[in-house]
Order: C-alpha cells, then sequence, then structure tokens
C-alpha cells in the first residue's frame, strides 16, 4: 500500500463503507457466544463455525438470537446514526447517545467504564467532563473507532480529532486515545486500494498514535515480526502488553487496551485478503473475543467490502430482532451519499 503525505486520499468504495459496518457486527457476533471463553474453548468454537455450525452454538447467550451483535457494534452504528442525522460529527449529540442506549437498557453487554461515564451523562454531567480517568483503559473507545476511519480518513488531523473526541466521551486515559486512532487509522488505511505492505502500514498508525501515548505506538511496530508467527505462540506475547505478568496462568486477551487492540490488528494484517480466517483468528485466542472480533471484523470488512464478507453468515445479524443486515447497509449508504454525494450506480 503507497500513503503519500501520511494521509490516505483515494475516495472508499460504497461497497467497503458497507463492508466496514457489516464486517464489525459480523465479527462481534461471531465472537459473542464465546465471550469471555478461554483458548481452547475458542478453539473448538473456530472449528465448528468453519463446520457451518455457527446456528447451533448457543453458548452462554443463549437468551439472544442467533446473530446479535454486542455493545461495540451497537456504539460504532449509533456514532454512524449522529453522523447522518447531524450531516457531521457532534460530540454532544452522539455524547448523548451513548446515554440513551444506557439509560434505555439497550446496551448488550456494559464495560464498567463505559457504563460509568454513561450514568454521569444522564445525570447531566458534560461530554467534556463525563469520561472515566485514568487507570480505566478498556477498549470501549477503540471498539467503536472503526467508523471514523471511513468517514475521516481523506483528512487524518480530522480524523485523530474525531477519534479522540469520540473516545474521551468515556475514557479519558490517553492509551484509550492512541487505541482509538489505531482502529481509526487502520480502517483508514486499509479502505485504500492495493495491497497491504506492513511495514508502512504500522509506522503509519505509530506516527498518528505517538502523541497520545508514545509506549504503546511503539508497540505496533513489533506487528510487523508478530505477524510471521502463528497466533497459538503470538497470543501468549500479547496478552501481557502494557502491563506486568501478575497471571502467569491467564493468557487469552483480556479488554485492556493495549493487547486488544494489538491482537485485533495481528488478526487483520495476518491475512488481509481473508475476512474469515482474520475473524476466526481474532476469536481463537480467547478472552474478549466480541470486541476483537469487532475491531478485526471492521478493518477487514473496510478492506474487503461488503460482497467479500460470508453474506450467508451476515443474514443472520440482529439487534434484538432490529437493525439487521438490510438496515446496517442502508445507513452505510446515508453515511456515504453525506460524504461523497450519491451513490454509485455501478455499486447499488
Amino acid at each position: 500500500m503507497r500513503m503519500k503525505n501520511s494521509s490516505t486520499s483515494t475516495v472508499p468504495r460504497l461497497d467497503q463503507f458497507r463492508g466496514c459496518l457489516v464486517g464489525q457486527c459480523l465479527g462481534d457476533a461471531l465472537g459473542f457466544p464465546v465471550e469471555g471463553s478461554p483458548p481452547e474453548i475458542c478453539a473448538a468454537y473456530i472449528e465448528e463455525l468453519r463446520a457451518g455450525h455457527f446456528e447451533s452454538w448457543p453458548g452462554a447467550r443463549s437468551k439472544y438470537a442467533c446473530g446479535q451483535y454486542t455493545d461495540d457494534s451497537q456504539l460504532a452504528r449509533e456514532l454512524m446514526l449522529s453522523y447522518a442525522e447531524v450531516g457531521r460529527f457532534d460530540a454532544a449529540d452522539y455524547a448523548a447517545r451513548i446515554g440513551s442506549i444506557f439509560a434505555e437498557n439497550r446496551i448488550v453487554g456494559r464495560g464498567i467504564a463505559t457504563d460509568a461515564a454513561a450514568r454521569r451523562l444522564i445525570a447531566g454531567v458534560h461530554w467534556k467532563e463525563a469520561g472515566m480517568p485514568a487507570p480505566y483503559a478498556g477498549n470501549g473507545t477503540a471498539m467503536r473507532a472503526g467508523p471514523v476511519g471511513l468517514l475521516f480518513g481523506d483528512d487524518p488531523e480530522e480524523m485523530i480529532r474525531v477519534a479522540y473526541d469520540q473516545g474521551r466521551i468515556t475514557h479519558t486515559d490517553g492509551r484509550c486515545s492512541a487505541g482509538s486512532i489505531a482502529i481509526a487509522g487502520a480502517v483508514a488505511l486499509a479502505a485504500q486500494p492495493g495491497t497491504i505492505e506492513v511495514t508502512g502500514f504500522v509506522h503509519q498508525l505509530r506516527k498518528w498514535m505517538r502523541p497520545f501515548d508514545p509506549s504503546f505506538a511503539d508497540q505496533v511496530l513489533q506487528l510487523a515480526d508478530w505477524i510471521e508467527l502463528p497466533p497459538e505462540k503470538t497470543a501468549p506475547m500479547i496478552a501481557f502488553c502494557g502491563q506486568e505478568k501478575t497471571l502467569d496462568d491467564w493468557k487469552w486477551i483480556s479488554p485492556f487496551v493495549i493487547p486488544s487492540v494489538l491482537w485485533s490488528l495481528y488478526s487483520f494484517l495476518r491475512t488481509p485478503e481473508d475476512y474469515s480466517e482474520t475473524v476466526c483468528t481474532a476469536i481463537v485466542a480467547g478472552g474478549d473475543v466480541d470486541t476483537t472480533g469487532a475491531m478485526a471484523g471492521a478493518i477487514s470488512g473496510a478492506h474487503l467490502g461488503l460482497k467479500r464478507l460470508p453474506l450467508k453468515l451476515a443474514e443472520n445479524l440482529n439487534d434484538k430482532s432490529a437493525w439487521r443486515l438490510d438496515d446496517l447497509v442502508d445507513l452505510s449508504d446515508r453515511c456515504y451519499r453525506i460524504k461523497y454525494g450519491d451513490l454509485p450506480r455501478e455499486e447499488i
């Protein structure tokens, strides 16, 4: 992939807009049945997925219909809805939507810090003051940042500002800001035409992330070496990135922003031309696999486009029987139209 002047300039295809949101929701939904499970459970589940048995694996989430996605994708969708209805990114409007989805109990899965920030928003705290401070450094901001890369990837300075602002509504730790920028930036870079050149990809992400957390940014460079290793060797190394090894027998991917973002990037960069393998890798390590599936799925979907996703699986997508595949595609189209004008006939 060629990148000019540290920016992205080619207009993404409509199919990539669709693929990013649907790819996120599908990765999320595929990970949800085994969220919080150890690697051996996730590995068995992946074998079932590859055999086509997704619908027969309710796991611990049997009260939900097959294809339910979680807060990761609900909040990414709300960001796109805000953009579609306001016509730009408006942090106050997006913050109000975060408060509403929690207040109305529509959220599926409540991250501790995001829930606390949402309660502050509901109580009337200004969005600039509602975010939870360090050491709260979960992946709640990165998991919803994918759409920012498509909507603002043509202007990296604006992309970084929006990724930062949407994140500090709930988390103010610099590691969370860097994680949001990493996922938004990865989507922007993945949406550019051509094959993925890993060295350039990770160096660009590092440059964008460094002002917010230099150590996290530097760790992204290690991905160029890590992708040469199989997941079973890489996962234990990434699992403890940014933290002390205090739980030696706990080696799956936690909701901590650094390992979960790194693992999502690893999953995509290892198999950038294969959505299914990317998401299977995101899940097989165990832990917070709805989120790693969502983040890796958003990046992969932005790169490949909707038509190269497993559409039969995507037909199961829903949020409590609403917001199905067609609805997600329609929302993507609305955002594309606001950003770029009329929909291209050849892609409709």
